[in-house]
């Protein structure tokens, strides 16, 4: 398949990274002009615009910081859509948006993914990240190897916008966990305990998390770089809430962590990194809450892998 991927930032750049590696034909897109000289570099092929990608390609991937950034490109490609042409959107999206833009791809003879990304940006650059896929199952079968050289665990999550629903409320997740770390290592730090000793009493105990185990240690390296803003965390937690909206299901803590983060964003600015959430406590207390031996960013020791299909359980 000759492959489009639109969208070479934190995540998308790392995605696309890992089909150039593994020897897939991909022709790359992005409004900076540096990041499309970089994959073209390593084996890419410059696709010029989003309009010149869809005529060229099997599958375009899409992976924008917004829903209206994927609106936008959709717009323009959307005439070239013909049989057999397929959409994957990477981005993390809203479902009922997904699911407008995937049934005018449908109407026009492609099919439509939604395969947002989950496991951190260290994940993705080599290839172990988590892959939701949101599709019918034949349209699925055809893009199992792109996803399986993407990522390690592909999970197909049921009809076209299932994967978005499902990668928000992972987001909601992380960000209720990154919250509660912060208070956690804050409170520690308060009460005179060692913060190194901290850490690892929570990392071995019922309080552990994916998200205490990597993003509490550049907390504490004071770096807080996890290549992920609190504007996107606002979008992500936004997402969820229409989608419980929308279900009709009320929420006590999901209201809560977006004024946290809206607070943030408005002291700290929409770009500010997100894990410095901690900063609201560390202003409030006079507490500086890192600690020596931590790493500046997160880094995956586990080697590529191919990807597999993880079986749900019935």
């Amino acid at each position: 398949m000759k492959i489009g991927f639109i969208g070479l930032g934190n995540v998308g750049g790392k995605l696309s990274g890992s089909l150039i590696r593994n020897g897939h034909n991909v022709l790359v897109h992005d409004l900076n002009a540096g990041f499309v000289a970089d994959k073209v570099a390593t084996g890419a092929q410059n696709g010029e615009s989003p309009t010149e990608m869809m005529q060229a390609c099997d599958a375009v991937i899409t992976c924008l910081p917004s829903p209206a950034a994927s609106a936008a490109v959709m717009e323009e490609m959307l005439p070239y859509v013909g049989h057999g042409k397929i959409w994957m959107e990477m981005s993390t999206t809203d479902e009922a948006e997904v699911k407008r833009i995937g049934a005018q791809v449908i109407e026009a003879g492609g099919a439509a993914v939604d395969c947002p990304v989950s496991g951190g940006c260290h994940r993705a650059d080599t290839g172990n990240i988590s892959i939701f896929a949101g599709c019918d199952r034949a349209t699925f079968e055809r893009i199992l190897p792109l996803l399986t050289t993407m990522g390690r665990r592909v999970l197909h999550t049921g009809d076209l916008g299932s994967a978005s629903v499902l990668k928000v409320l992972t987001n909601y997740l992380a960000t209720a966990n990154l919250v509660s770390c912060a208070e956690a290592l804050t409170v520690a730090k308060g009460a005179g305990m060692d913060l190194g000793v901290a850490y690892e009493a929570m990392a071995i105990s019922s309080g552990t998390s994916f998200v205490h185990e990597t993003e509490s240690q550049v907390i504490l390296n004071g770096s807080r770089d996890i290549s992920f803003t609190m504007d996107l965390v606002a979008k992500d937690i936004g997402l969820f809430q229409d989608v419980a909206d929308r279900a009709g299901v009320p929420l006590d803590l999901n209201p809560l962590l977006i004024r946290l983060f809206n607070d943030a964003i408005d002291r700290f600015g929409p770009r500010e990194l997100s894990p410095n959430i901690i900063k609201r406590l560390e202003e409030a207390t006079g507490l500086d809450v890192t600690a020596p031996g931590f790493p500046a960013e997160m880094t995956d020791y586990e080697p590529e892998e191919q990807g597999a299909e993880v079986i749900v359980r019935r």
